[in-house]
This record gives structure tokens, sequence and C-alpha cells, in this order.
């Protein structure tokens, strides 16, 4: 059902609401090559043109000239169908920045028409009170986690032929890990060997309640390689999910609360491990271009922002890895590849592992479909990309399937399940943590 307009944005609205309007010169920036359709999940799966980074740009650019109003559906519709995968950006030979302009006309979006109030809920329930509550959070994950093993997934699909929520939630449940951990690093990891450099572990919100275990992997492995590590209390969700949804404002107030929080200590670097939070921190600076008061912080708390992968794998490891006989293939994460440049590094950390032999995987470089929260509020094209890479996964035959995000970890899980592969899906530093273990 189409969402009201709201009576102070009539449908002729002529541009945008503010300052958080996609900019004009990043729209102009795109010279309209075409460079990006093949590399488009949605314009591959669906053939719209509307739906490519350059049928996006379009809309945009017509709603700067007034020939579309981001409160007209058209808009919401194409806008929000988007994975903001951010492959176009490594095709592009403009370097069109096309992530920063479909968060910013998403962000118009939210502002031009108010949702249903029941979407408003369960919007104000997500964004504002579980996502920065770390307690809230992993209470939350274990009880569905829970729920899942009572076979509550079974259930709901049942429930599902009649009422289509049941579906969903089914879905949802199933994207959970088979054994989700809170479990903290400690607040400080003495460097190993020499020491290189003294760093902040950033938890966030996903990894510190579902995927602890593998936070604390993190802090052991980089205390390994001579990295002293410390695990700053204050911290909180880095706000990309807010800023993918839209929700501009609540990811501005989580930045504030991080960079008042991290930006004070004493670290060479601040190391997450998560390629969606990594993207978001790194552009904190832009989050603020427009706010004098926070732009230069913002700016500088960005520069210190390194994923692990790309720390360890510019640092070269100091510590020789144990031996793991296996075969595997590297699934490069949307956020680490595309969002932040960052591929050869997680490559040259699975080549330094005795044993293991990396195999080709088709499309390593697309989207699984998670991309966020896309996979609930568009589950069948997640599901259609999902199936997609599934697909290149068994025709790879690798015992171990390796990424490093999150929300990649669960979509591709639930995946392997869902197709009876075999093959384990690992984060990359889990398997590093491991093989550390094995030479022990």
């Amino acid at each position: 059902m189409d969402r009201p307009v709201s009576a102070s944005v009539p449908i002729a609205f002529a541009g945008y609401l503010d300052g958080d309007a996609p900019a004009k010169d990043l729209i102009q920036a795109c010279v309209h090559c075409g460079f990006c359709l093949p590399t488009c999940p949605t314009y591959a799966v669906l053939g719209v043109e509307m739906d490519s980074p350059r049928g996006r740009i379009r809309l945009m650019k017509n709603a700067w000239e007034g020939r579309i109003s981001p409160a007209a559906p058209a808009f919401e519709e194409h806008v929000f169908g988007c994975l903001d995968c951010r492959a176009c950006e490594t095709a592009c030979p403009s370097g069109v920045h096309f992530g920063k302009l479909v968060e910013a006309a998403r962000s118009q979006v939210e502002r031009s028409r108010p949702r249903p109030a029941l979407e408003r809920l369960v919007r104000w329930i997500a964004f504002d009170q579980i996502l920065p509550h770390h307690r809230r959070l992993a209470a939350m994950t274990r009880l569905a986690a829970l729920a899942r093993s009572l076979g509550a997934a079974a259930v709901l699909r049942v429930l599902g032929r009649a009422v289509p929520l049941g579906r969903r939630l089914a879905d949802m449940l199933e994207l959970l890990p088979d054994r989700v951990s809170s479990q903290r690093p400690p607040a400080v990891t003495a460097a190993t060997g020499v020491r290189r450099g003294r760093v902040a572990l950033f938890e966030g919100c996903v990894m510190r309640s579902a995927f602890g275990a593998t936070n604390a992997a993190t802090a052991r492995v980089l205390a390994r390689n001579g990295f002293e590590v410390v695990v700053p209390e204050a911290q909180t969700c880095c706000g990309a999910l807010h800023v993918h949804a839209g929700e501009r404002e609540g990811g501005r107030d989580l930045a504030k609360r991080n960079i008042a929080a991290l930006e004070g200590l004493e670290v060479d670097a601040i190391v997450v491990n998560a390629a969606g939070c990594g993207a978001n921190l790194k552009e904190y600076g832009w989050l603020f271009k427009d706010d004098p008061a926070w732009a230069e912080r913002a700016e500088r708390f960005a520069l210190k922002v390194k994923d692990a992968t790309e720390l360890l794998g510019d640092s070269g490891l100091a510590a020789a890895p144990g031996r793991i006989d296996a075969t595997v293939a590297y699934d490069e994460p949307c956020h680490l590849l595309h969002g932040q440049g960052v591929s050869a590094q997680p490559k040259a950390l699975l080549a330094a592992i005795p044993g293991l032999r990396v195999v080709p995987l088709k499309e390593a470089d697309w989207c699984c479909g998670s991309a966020g929260i896309y996979n609930v509020t568009h589950p069948d094209l997640s599901r259609e990309l999902l199936d997609r890479k599934m697909a290149h996964v068994a025709a790879a035959g690798a015992d171990l399937l390796v990424t490093a995000n999150p929300g990649c970890l669960m979509q591709l899980r639930a995946g392997a399940r869902s197709a009876g592969l075999r093959t384990e899906v690992v984060h990359l530093v889990d398997l590093l943590d491991r093989a550390y273990a094995a030479g022990e």
C-alpha cells in the first residue's frame, strides 16, 4: 500500500527538503556510460533501467529538476529497491559515489512522507530501542535462537500459508547462527612479542550481540601479531543500518556517541571486523560534512578506522599461523570490497595459512542478498540472489566459504543449510584464530 503524502510536501514538490539531499556534484559526475549495468544485481535480475545505478541517478536528478517528488511512490520503490552494495562504484570510470547518493535519497523519502503507524512503530523499536542497546539486542538474539532451536521456524512456515507475516518471521529466524555469543574480549589484551602498535576494537551491535566469539578471536589474532588491543566500554552501534534505511539523524546521534567515546584514545587505529560497520565508520566525515561543530572531529575519527583484515594484511603477519588442510573459497563482502576498496589484504591472509587451497568462486564480488536489512525488507529478491550465490558455492566445491561481515555470514549460512551444502561458512578472523590454535 502506498504511503500517504505529507500535507506539507505536495506531490509536485520541486527538489529536496534539506542539505541531506543527494549532492548535485556527485550526480553530475555520472556520464551515463552504462559500465555499472552489468555489475548491478538488481538490474541483472529485474532488467529495469530505473533499477540500475544509472536509472536511479536519473531519478535523483529529476527530483532536483522538479520532475518528480521524493514523496512519489515510484521514487521510493526504486531508491529503496537498491541493495546499496556499491558494486557500481568499483565499475564506474567517473568515480561516482553512488552509496552516498542513494543513502541521501532515502533520507529525503523518509522526510517527505510519513510511514504507516505500524511501520513507524517497528522502526522505532528496531532503530531506537534495540540496535543501540547491547543488552536488549543480545537478549532478543538469544531468545530468537532458542525459538529457532525449538522448531519455531517450521511452525511459522505453516502459519505463513494463511498469514504472510509467518513466512517472513520464519525467514528471519533461519538467518540466526547456530550458536550465538555475546562474549566480550578483555578490556585490554596485551601484545605478544614485539609491540607493533595499540588499537581499539570496535565491537559493533550485531557482532557484540551474536558474534561475540569472533570479536574475542579478533583481539587474540591482533595480539598474536604484536598489537595491544583495548575494548572501550562506551562505544555503541555504528549507525550503518540507520543511514542505509534513511534514518540519518539516528545515525548521526550514534556517530556522535562513538566519536566522543573513542576520539580521545591514544591508539594507532580503530579496528572493526564487520565490513558494513567499517564502511560507515569511514564515512563519518561525510555524514557531518555540513556540521561545523562535528565535521573535523568526524573526519579525524574516520581516518583512524581500519578493517581487521586490512590492518593485518598491510602490516603483515608477525606470527606464522598453523596448518589447516582444506579447500576454501572467499566471498568478498560488498562493503569491504566496494565500500572500502579492501580486497588484496584478505586474500593475502588466506594465502599465509599453510595447507589452505584457495579455489575460485564465480561472482565472488556480487552481493549475497543480505545487504543490511534488505533480506528482511525485500525477501524475494534477496532469496533469488542468495540462490544464485549458492549455485556458485556448490560449483566451487570448497570445504570452507570465508567472508568478513556478520550479515553475509548469516545469509550465506542460511543459504548453505537450505541448499543442503556441507560447506562451512566462517569469518576470516575466526579462520586465522583457528590456524593459530592449530599451530600450538
